[in-house]
């Protein structure tokens, strides 16, 4: 294999990294029912501001305001967020982190 080839193998995989006071979160499924178990149409969907974080910027892993890590479980205000098309997956999202409102957490 060349070394062009390999290069170009190498280089067509990517990855998403927020930078800045930013984190990466995929959204969780938009809901097809209600909690009362009412089956929703296709084209009603219960829009959803939760997700899960995939990456955290630099700057925010660094900074102890910010109690938010990757894989932690998120309520976020989707207003400025902004979708990242990768993949074909229009779930993701780099959302700046003051737009992160809670984190859930297990109670001990």
């Amino acid at each position: 294999m060349s070394e062009d080839t390999s290069k170009r193998k190498a280089s067509s995989f990517e990855t998403v990294e927020p930078i800045g006071k930013r984190v990466l979160i995929r959204k969780d499924e938009d809901k097809k029912q209600t909690k009362s178990g009412i089956h929703l149409p296709d084209k009603i969907e219960i829009p959803t501001i939760t997700g899960r974080v995939v990456a955290v910027s630099a700057e925010v892993a660094s900074d102890t305001n910010y109690p938010i890590e990757q894989y932690d479980r998120v309520l976020f205000n989707p207003k400025e967020a902004i979708p990242v098309d990768f993949e074909g997956d229009n779930r993701l999202f780099v959302v700046p982190v003051e737009n992160v409102v809670a984190v859930f957490r297990k109670a001990n």
